[in-house]
Order: C-alpha cells, then structure tokens, then sequence
C-alpha cells in the first residue's frame, strides 16, 4: 500500500467503535444481525466506490461499468432484504430519540456521554438538596428543642444512615381528656 495512503474502511475501526477492543459482538440474533449490518455498510461502501470510479472513468469505453454498479446495488439490496427478514425476530425496542439522533447525525456514544454527565449533576444537585433538607431539620429540631424543652424527647434523632428520624414512642397523656402535642391519640 502507497504510503499515506488512507487504510479501507474495512481493516481500521471508527474511532469510537466497541468491537475488537472492548466487547465481543453479541450472540444469537443480535449477533447476526449486527453481522449483516456491517455487511450492509460494506456492500453501501463498495457501491459508492464502485459509483465514483465509474464516473472517473473514461466514458468512450462501452458497456462495463453498469454492471459493476447494478451486481453492487444488488448486493445491498440482497443485504436490505436479509436484514428485514431477521427484524420479524428482534424485539429490542429503540427509543425514537436515539434514531432521530442518529438521523441528524449526531454520535450515539457522544449522546450517551452527555446524558451521563447530565444525570450525573442532576444527582449530584438531588443530593445537595437532601443534604439542605437534612441540616434544616436538624437546625429546626435543635431550635425546637431549646424553645419548648418538652419537645425534645420527641424531636428527630439521628439514624444510623445520617438521615434523622422521628421518635413515634408518645407518652399517654395523664389526664383522658387531654390530647397528645401532636393531635395524634397513643394506645
């Protein structure tokens, strides 16, 4: 091969291809047709050489050159059909969003990067306001406690996973018509 020249699509993967370094193709099904489809995008680029040398050829010559290009479209065609019959046999669902991604040509792995990033700081953000929540409570209950000291056996305690919890052990009230401080009756 010329040096510089570039290599075939065929011997060097997309750069952020999964296959031959990272995972295994699938098994059963999803494995062959995974095949086919990479059987597809061959015959599709063969085609498109095929077309392109055909039309940097010299057209005095005759007859030659359509049957390259019709054996080519036949072959994705061959392909096409093969790959319709084995969608009766696939039940993965693909949510419209990734397929209009792909459509405007957009990366899937770099879609699937930001969605993760995305989650990531969406949790990140639930967890700071937990955390505001939690130290609220705890300022509150300390606060509560000082100001009506009564309260303070029935305040939020800490738990074991940092998460205060109540205390639900309400002492009967001594007289029968007085009710509990939090309206709810023991016993």
């Amino acid at each position: 091969m010329a040096r510089g020249a570039p290599t075939p699509p065929s011997t060097q993967p997309a750069p952020d291809s999964p296959r031959l370094s990272e995972s295994p193709p699938p098994t059963g099904v999803q494995g062959d047709l995974e095949l086919e489809l990479l059987g597809l995008a061959n015959s599709l680029y063969n085609l498109g050489t095929t077309v392109v040398n055909d039309l940097t050829k010299e057209k005095d010559k005759p007859g030659g050159g359509g049957k390259q290009v019709g054996m080519r479209v036949n072959e994705v065609i061959s392909h096409l059909a093969t790959i319709d019959d084995m969608s009766q046999h696939v039940h993965t669902m693909i949510p419209m969003q990734v397929l209009a991604d792909i459509d405007n040509a957009r990366n899937p792995m770099q879609l699937t990067r930001e969605r993760l990033e995305r989650a990531a700081t969406e949790n990140q953000f639930m967890n700071g306001k937990i955390q505001a929540i939690d130290s609220y409570r705890t300022h509150l209950d300390e606060v509560l406690a000082q100001t009506f000291p009564e309260l303070a056996q029935h305040l939020s305690a800490p738990g074991p996973s940092g998460m205060s919890q109540m205390n639900m052990d309400f002492p009967k009230p001594e007289d029968p018509d007085q009710k509990p401080l939090n309206g709810i009756h023991a016993g």
